[in-house]
């Protein structure tokens, strides 16, 4: 199944509370506030593969628990975000063209620190 793709949404924006959103993946869903590029196609696609492993609704606790595990730490709401073991797969193979046909499964489990 192919995501759905929904560019130039005002979405993003209103959901950027604690940070700046420029797309966001809500199964089966890609929406941006503007224009995606190929690899920012990429990075939300990894994340509808994330998303599919853990049946959706693990996914998103996971990542809100992560993202609150970070805030407990210190971390500033960006820093928090970039520790998600999710956007850390999701940013370090995303340039990797070929990355989605050779990703293995629950392969963002090596970012959990």
């Amino acid at each position: 199944m192919k995501p759905i793709i929904i560019q130039n949404s005002k979405l993003p924006v209103y959901l950027s509370i604690f940070i700046n959103i420029g797309a966001i993946t809500l199964f089966p869903f890609i929406i941006s506030r503007d224009e995606m590029s190929d690899v920012t196609v990429r990075h939300e696609i990894i994340h509808i593969e994330q998303q599919k492993e853990l049946l959706v609704v693990f996914f998103y606790i996971l990542y809100v628990w992560y993202w609150l595990k970070g805030k407990v730490k210190g971390m500033t709401n960006d820093e928090a975000y970039m520790n998600i073991p999710f956007e850390q797969e999701a940013y370090r193979k995303m340039y990797d063209e070929d990355y989605l046909a050779k990703r293995k499964r629950h392969a963002w489990r090596k970012y959990i620190s």
